[in-house]
């Protein structure tokens, strides 16, 4: 409840997040009608300030959308000239041949982006036609309607750690639509309660996650290679979890970085940053880095169920768009252009039914369109390719999974149906006594780098009086259960060192260090006991992206 009363706004359309998804929804409801009110709240400081994306952007999406993107000047100009897939062991590796890969692996014809810039550049073309985009705006509730979403609580500032209004307190505000679209990425948590409210999920398969880390190095130009696109398999990880690496050559000698580890890992000890930062040394990677510096780092969760992990996407008041439902095509690493697919068809929907004098309803239409249109195609044909890697592991997956593929592609038909993911990733994690801990090599402050430092190259900040975003359901769980039977896995999943065990013996105590927090979500996924809550900190606190 707010401490004093809300002013509140009325609009068509009220979209939550300034991403792909939500920018093509918003542009899409312009196009359509003009006259249409349509409002985007972003929670970064700027738009793009928390977007954080490999990123090969396949352009079907932004065909759709804005057809003559280039004229307008659209950050998308590096196409991709090369395509490599390696199979890595610890010290060499093997080239994958291109023509064994299945066709839908090929990244002939895309580009690679900084999908902070591009979000950047598309807030101006929404802002040209009329939207209004409130960056800093990060929205803590769901305003009710009965049993409908009527709007979103925004710009709420002011509160004192304790939880209590400060002597500079805003309450925020209330901004009502006709149609509220959720799109604040993965895990959100708006959309989680959504979710949660109306079963969305009652009839999907459990949604699967990664952690996806990566950083931003200038190299020296003789290593550089424009264009090029190479990802990696095996070493480091091996065993331990699925995942893989990219490396892509962007424009003025930069590589983009980065490396995924599958959050359905078994081994509390696993430690995902230290794996990415291993994975520098190997020789393939450390000769490419050496002489070069790191610019900027950053992390995020990415979804990775698929097609039979989609919850519902309508609901009574609006819709979930990209990552709220879960569009990434995970072995093509691609999530972007079905993000700005998802927003084209709500908008289309949301447009529709507001002529015909409809508001506040199930956008069912919409649903449809995302499981048997261009996305549901997309995803359909990959949905097997990571139940088969979490049972069989890489070597299976690969077989198996390429099969797959390749059956789909070009007899559209599976000879193993849809396959299920079975259990959540944090009921995977498996008790400290029953695996190794695995002795991690040291950073060496020039390829390799401690966490702390890292962070610091995220330009993360978050206002220390306020009330901390990472919420416990139960205080005494880290160190009562998760400490003694998990060996504290929270101290490692974490890339952002926000955790930690301090004290000895009976004065253990778990602490939130919630300022150095990235926002990738990694927490809400993999707590084995599920206790931690990720929610928005005050509005514009959080990630400061250089161009990820």
């Amino acid at each position: 409840m707010a401490d004093q009363e809300r002013e509140s706004m009325e609009y068509d359309v009220v979209i939550v997040g300034a991403g792909p998804a939500g920018l093509s929804a918003a542009i899409r409801c312009k196009q359509i009608d003009p006259d249409l009110s349509v409002v985007v709240l972003e929670k970064g400081s700027e738009v793009g300030a928390h977007i954080l994306s490999g990123a090969v952007i396949d352009p079907v999406g932004l065909n759709r959308l804005i057809p003559d993107w280039r004229d307008k000047g659209a950050p998308v100009d590096v196409a991709v000239s090369d395509d490599r897939f390696y199979f890595l062991g610890e010290g060499g590796g093997t080239r994958i041949p291109n023509w064994v890969m299945p066709r839908l692996m090929s990244n002939h014809g895309n580009y690679i982006v900084s999908m902070g810039r591009v979000c950047a550049w598309m807030a101006e073309q929404a802002e040209a036609l009329g939207v209004e985009v409130f960056p800093g705006m990060s929205c803590s509730e769901i305003v009710w309607d009965g049993d409908r979403v009527a709007g979103v609580v925004a710009g709420e500032f002011g509160r004192q750690a304790d939880g209590t209004p400060g002597p500079n307190y805003e309450p925020g505000m209330e901004l009502r639509g006709k149609y509220v679209m959720l799109a604040e990425g993965v895990r959100g948590s708006l959309s989680k309660q959504v979710i949660a409210r109306f079963g969305l999920d009652r009839d999907s398969d459990v949604q699967k996650y990664g952690l996806g880390m990566k950083e931003i190095w200038e190299i020296a130009p003789e290593k550089h290679h424009e264009g090029r696109v190479v990802h990696t398999m095996g070493w480091p990880l091996g065993k331990n979890a699925g995942g893989g690496s990219f490396i892509y050559h962007a424009a003025d000698n930069k590589v983009l970085i980065g490396f995924v580890v599958h959050l359905n890992y078994a081994n509390p000890h696993l430690y995902p940053y230290i794996e990415f930062q291993r994975f520098k040394h190997h020789p393939m990677v450390r000769d490419l880095l050496e002489g070069g510096k790191r610019i900027a780092y950053g992390a995020r969760a990415i979804s990775e169920g698929g097609f039979q992990s989609m919850p519902k996407a309508a609901f009574p008041g609006g819709v979930l768009l990209g990552c709220s439902v879960g569009l990434v095509n995970l072995p093509r690493i691609k999530g972007n252009s079905n993000a700005m697919l998802s927003g084209i068809a709500a908008a289309e929907a949301a447009c529709a039914a507001l002529t015909a004098g409809r508001s506040g309803d199930v956008l069912e239409e919409y649903d449809e369109e995302l499981r048997t249109g261009p996305v549901g195609k997309d995803l359909k044909r990959v949905r097997n390719v990571k139940p088969l890697w979490s049972r069989y592991g890489l070597a299976g997956s690969l077989a198996l999974g390429g099969f797959d593929m390749w059956t789909q592609s070009l007899f559209r038909a599976s000879l193993f149906g849809t396959l299920r993911h079975g259990k959540s990733d944090a009921e995977a994690t498996g008790e400290a006594k029953d695996h190794r801990p695995i002795d991690y090599p040291k950073p060496d402050g020039k390829i390799s780098f401690d966490r702390l430092t890292n962070v610091s190259f995220s330009m993360t900040n978050h206002e220390e009086s306020q009330p901390c975003h990472l919420r416990l359901k139960d205080a005494d769980v880290p160190v009562r259960v998760n400490l003694p039977k998990y060996g504290g896995p929270s101290e490692r999943y974490c890339p952002a060192g926000v955790y930690e065990f301090v004290g000895e013996g009976a004065e253990k105590r778990f602490q939130i260090n919630f300022q150095n927090c990235v926002h990738c979500k990694t927490c809400d996924i993999k707590d084995p006991s599920q206790n931690i809550v990720w929610t928005v900190p005050q509005g514009g606190d959080g990630p400061n992206y250089p161009g990820m």
